[in-house]
Protein backbone atom coordinates (compact mmCIF):
# COMPACT_ATOMS: atom_id res chain seq x y z
CA UNK A 1 0.00 0.00 0.00
CA UNK A 2 2.89 2.53 0.62
CA UNK A 3 3.49 4.54 2.82
CA UNK A 4 0.91 6.82 4.96
CA UNK A 5 1.70 10.64 3.42
CA UNK A 6 1.71 13.11 5.91
CA UNK A 7 0.88 17.03 5.10
CA UNK A 8 2.24 19.17 7.73
CA UNK A 9 1.82 22.83 6.97
CA UNK A 10 4.43 25.28 8.01
CA UNK A 11 7.36 22.53 7.76
CA UNK A 12 10.03 25.12 6.14
CA UNK A 13 12.08 25.74 10.10
CA UNK A 14 11.39 25.60 13.35
CA UNK A 15 9.07 23.07 15.28
CA UNK A 16 7.42 22.17 11.73
CA UNK A 17 10.59 20.87 10.11
CA UNK A 18 11.38 19.01 13.38
CA UNK A 19 7.97 17.62 13.08
CA UNK A 20 8.72 16.63 9.31
CA UNK A 21 11.93 14.56 9.98
CA UNK A 22 10.54 12.79 12.62
CA UNK A 23 7.63 11.88 10.59
CA UNK A 24 9.80 10.78 7.69
CA UNK A 25 11.99 9.43 10.14
CA UNK A 26 8.59 7.16 11.12
CA UNK A 27 8.34 6.01 7.83
CA UNK A 28 5.76 9.00 6.87
CA UNK A 29 5.96 10.05 3.01
CA UNK A 30 5.98 14.28 3.67
CA UNK A 31 4.23 17.16 2.19
CA UNK A 32 4.83 20.64 3.40
CA UNK A 33 4.17 23.86 2.73
CA UNK A 34 5.40 27.37 2.99
CA UNK A 35 4.32 31.15 2.67
CA UNK A 36 7.66 32.47 2.21
CA UNK A 37 10.61 31.03 2.56
CA UNK A 38 11.40 28.42 -0.47
CA UNK A 39 15.23 27.47 0.50
CA UNK A 40 14.35 26.66 4.21
CA UNK A 41 11.74 24.43 2.69
CA UNK A 42 13.77 22.85 0.15
CA UNK A 43 16.25 22.10 3.13
CA UNK A 44 13.37 20.45 4.76
CA UNK A 45 12.67 18.18 1.78
CA UNK A 46 16.03 16.92 1.42
CA UNK A 47 16.43 15.86 5.35
CA UNK A 48 12.99 14.00 5.05
CA UNK A 49 14.29 12.19 1.96
CA UNK A 50 17.47 11.24 3.57
CA UNK A 51 15.23 9.18 5.62
CA UNK A 52 14.07 7.13 2.82
CA UNK A 53 10.55 8.86 1.91
CA UNK A 54 9.24 11.00 -0.83
CA UNK A 55 9.07 14.69 0.68
CA UNK A 56 7.82 17.91 -1.37
CA UNK A 57 7.02 21.63 -0.82
CA UNK A 58 4.20 23.65 -2.09
CA UNK A 59 4.00 27.52 -1.77
CA UNK A 60 0.80 28.43 -0.33
CA UNK A 61 -0.63 31.30 2.27
CA UNK A 62 -3.25 28.78 4.02
CA UNK A 63 -5.27 31.78 5.18
CA UNK A 64 -6.23 32.04 1.57
CA UNK A 65 -9.15 29.66 0.53
CA UNK A 66 -7.95 29.54 -3.23
CA UNK A 67 -4.42 28.47 -2.11
CA UNK A 68 -5.96 25.78 0.13
CA UNK A 69 -7.71 23.95 -2.94
CA UNK A 70 -4.40 24.71 -5.24
CA UNK A 71 -2.15 23.26 -1.91
CA UNK A 72 -4.65 19.73 -1.87
CA UNK A 73 -4.72 19.28 -5.67
CA UNK A 74 -1.00 19.03 -5.51
CA UNK A 75 -0.96 16.43 -2.89
CA UNK A 76 -3.38 14.45 -4.15
CA UNK A 77 -1.90 14.76 -7.47
CA UNK A 78 1.62 14.10 -6.38
CA UNK A 79 0.92 12.10 -3.47
CA UNK A 80 -2.40 10.05 -3.87
CA UNK A 81 -3.85 11.69 -0.99
CA UNK A 82 -3.74 12.32 2.48
CA UNK A 83 -3.53 10.27 6.24
CA UNK A 84 -1.92 12.84 8.53
CA UNK A 85 -2.84 16.39 9.33
CA UNK A 86 -0.78 18.06 10.98
CA UNK A 87 -1.66 22.47 11.34
CA UNK A 88 1.30 23.80 12.55
CA UNK A 89 1.26 26.66 10.49
CA UNK A 90 1.02 30.44 12.38
CA UNK A 91 2.02 33.71 12.97
CA UNK A 92 2.27 36.32 15.56
CA UNK A 93 1.47 39.97 16.04
CA UNK A 94 1.94 40.71 19.38
CA UNK A 95 1.02 43.74 20.93
CA UNK A 96 -1.17 44.86 24.42
CA UNK A 97 -4.91 44.78 23.49
CA UNK A 98 -5.42 49.00 23.85
CA UNK A 99 -2.68 49.51 21.29
CA UNK A 100 -3.47 46.08 19.14
CA UNK A 101 -5.25 47.18 15.79
CA UNK A 102 -8.38 45.04 14.07
CA UNK A 103 -5.80 44.14 11.42
CA UNK A 104 -3.04 42.45 13.90
CA UNK A 105 -5.64 41.07 15.35
CA UNK A 106 -7.53 39.33 12.29
CA UNK A 107 -4.08 38.50 10.37
CA UNK A 108 -3.01 36.40 13.05
CA UNK A 109 -6.83 34.94 13.17
CA UNK A 110 -6.78 34.22 9.91
CA UNK A 111 -3.63 32.67 9.48
CA UNK A 112 -3.46 30.36 12.43
CA UNK A 113 -7.81 29.64 12.96
CA UNK A 114 -9.19 30.07 10.02
CA UNK A 115 -6.39 28.62 7.86
CA UNK A 116 -6.06 25.68 10.05
CA UNK A 117 -10.08 24.98 9.39
CA UNK A 118 -9.92 24.97 5.94
CA UNK A 119 -6.94 22.59 5.78
CA UNK A 120 -9.19 20.49 8.23
CA UNK A 121 -12.05 20.73 5.63
CA UNK A 122 -10.09 19.54 2.58
CA UNK A 123 -7.98 17.15 4.25
CA UNK A 124 -11.11 15.48 6.00
CA UNK A 125 -12.66 14.76 2.56
CA UNK A 126 -9.62 12.87 1.52
CA UNK A 127 -10.01 10.64 5.01
CA UNK A 128 -13.25 10.15 4.90
CA UNK A 129 -12.89 8.13 1.58
CA UNK A 130 -10.28 6.00 3.38
CA UNK A 131 -12.29 5.87 7.17
CA UNK A 132 -8.84 6.82 8.32
CA UNK A 133 -7.22 9.76 9.23
CA UNK A 134 -5.31 11.77 12.18
CA UNK A 135 -5.71 15.48 12.93
CA UNK A 136 -3.17 16.84 14.58
CA UNK A 137 -3.79 20.88 15.14
CA UNK A 138 -0.53 22.85 17.17
CA UNK A 139 -2.02 25.13 19.53
CA UNK A 140 -0.10 26.59 22.53
CA UNK A 141 -0.09 26.71 25.88
CA UNK A 142 -1.12 30.92 25.84
CA UNK A 143 -4.66 29.06 24.56
CA UNK A 144 -5.10 27.66 27.68
CA UNK A 145 -3.81 30.13 30.28
CA UNK A 146 -3.59 33.42 28.53
CA UNK A 147 -0.50 35.62 28.04
CA UNK A 148 -0.75 39.30 28.02
CA UNK A 149 0.25 40.83 25.05
CA UNK A 150 -0.85 38.18 23.04
CA UNK A 151 -5.00 38.34 23.25
CA UNK A 152 -4.97 37.63 19.15
CA UNK A 153 -2.40 34.73 19.12
CA UNK A 154 -4.23 33.57 22.62
CA UNK A 155 -7.45 33.83 20.34
CA UNK A 156 -6.16 31.65 18.09
CA UNK A 157 -4.70 29.13 19.63
CA UNK A 158 -8.15 28.46 21.97
CA UNK A 159 -10.06 28.70 18.98
CA UNK A 160 -8.16 25.59 17.67
CA UNK A 161 -9.41 23.46 21.15
CA UNK A 162 -12.72 24.06 20.49
CA UNK A 163 -12.32 23.30 16.80
CA UNK A 164 -10.69 20.24 17.55
CA UNK A 165 -12.96 18.50 19.81
CA UNK A 166 -15.80 19.57 17.78
CA UNK A 167 -14.21 17.76 14.91
CA UNK A 168 -13.41 14.83 17.08
CA UNK A 169 -17.22 14.83 17.27
CA UNK A 170 -17.77 15.02 13.87
CA UNK A 171 -15.55 12.18 12.56
CA UNK A 172 -14.95 9.99 15.77
CA UNK A 173 -17.24 7.18 14.02
CA UNK A 174 -15.50 7.27 10.65
CA UNK A 175 -11.72 5.79 11.90
CA UNK A 176 -10.40 10.17 11.88
CA UNK A 177 -9.23 10.90 15.23
CA UNK A 178 -8.30 14.93 16.18
CA UNK A 179 -6.26 15.79 18.93
CA UNK A 180 -4.13 18.99 19.59
CA UNK A 181 -0.69 19.53 20.98
CA UNK A 182 -0.27 22.57 23.13
CA UNK A 183 3.65 23.29 23.00
CA UNK A 184 4.68 25.27 26.42
CA UNK A 185 8.40 27.27 25.71
CA UNK A 186 10.14 25.56 23.21
CA UNK A 187 14.06 26.54 21.93
CA UNK A 188 13.55 27.87 19.43
CA UNK A 189 15.52 30.61 16.76
CA UNK A 190 12.60 33.09 18.64
CA UNK A 191 13.96 31.78 21.91
CA UNK A 192 17.61 31.95 21.22
CA UNK A 193 17.32 35.92 21.22
CA UNK A 194 16.07 36.31 24.87
CA UNK A 195 18.61 37.16 27.47
CA UNK A 196 19.77 34.93 29.56
CA UNK A 197 18.41 36.22 32.24
CA UNK A 198 14.87 35.73 30.66
CA UNK A 199 15.37 32.37 30.02
CA UNK A 200 16.42 31.76 33.94
CA UNK A 201 13.19 34.02 34.72
CA UNK A 202 11.05 31.42 32.40
CA UNK A 203 13.33 28.34 33.47
CA UNK A 204 12.36 28.70 37.19
CA UNK A 205 9.04 28.65 36.30
CA UNK A 206 9.00 25.81 34.39
CA UNK A 207 8.69 22.25 36.89
CA UNK A 208 10.82 20.74 34.72
CA UNK A 209 13.25 23.39 35.30
CA UNK A 210 14.31 23.61 31.76
CA UNK A 211 12.89 24.55 28.16
CA UNK A 212 11.46 21.76 25.82
CA UNK A 213 13.00 20.99 22.43
CA UNK A 214 11.26 21.07 19.13
CA UNK A 215 11.93 17.62 19.08
CA UNK A 216 9.63 17.16 22.31
CA UNK A 217 6.64 18.51 19.93
CA UNK A 218 7.76 16.07 17.18
CA UNK A 219 8.07 12.85 19.14
CA UNK A 220 4.08 13.68 20.67
CA UNK A 221 3.13 14.17 17.60
CA UNK A 222 4.42 11.07 16.04
CA UNK A 223 2.59 9.24 18.66
CA UNK A 224 -1.26 10.82 18.11
CA UNK A 225 -0.35 10.25 14.48
CA UNK A 226 0.29 6.36 14.89
CA UNK A 227 -1.67 3.59 15.07
CA UNK A 228 -1.35 2.93 19.29
CA UNK A 229 -3.26 6.52 19.04
CA UNK A 230 -5.84 5.17 17.34
CA UNK A 231 -8.22 5.38 20.81
CA UNK A 232 -7.32 8.69 21.11
CA UNK A 233 -9.58 11.52 20.16
CA UNK A 234 -10.56 15.32 21.17
CA UNK A 235 -7.33 15.78 23.80
CA UNK A 236 -5.04 18.42 24.25
CA UNK A 237 -1.63 17.00 24.93
CA UNK A 238 0.71 19.88 26.70
CA UNK A 239 4.47 20.00 26.28
CA UNK A 240 5.20 22.52 28.42
CA UNK A 241 7.34 20.68 31.32
CA UNK A 242 4.35 21.15 33.78
CA UNK A 243 3.54 25.25 32.90
CA UNK A 244 0.01 24.16 33.23
CA UNK A 245 -0.56 21.70 35.87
Amino acid sequence: MGNRVALVTGGSRGIGRVICTELAAAGYDIATCYARGAEAAMETVRMCEEKGVKAMAFAADISKAEDVTKLFEQVKENFGGIDILVNNAGITKDDLMLRMTEEAFMQVIDTNLKGAFLCCKAASKMMLRNKFGRIINISSVVGISGNAGQANYAASKAGLIGMTKSIAKEFGAKGITANIVAPGFIQTDMTAELSEDAQKYWEDRIPRKMLGKPEDVAAAVRFLASDEAGYITGQVLAVDGGMTC
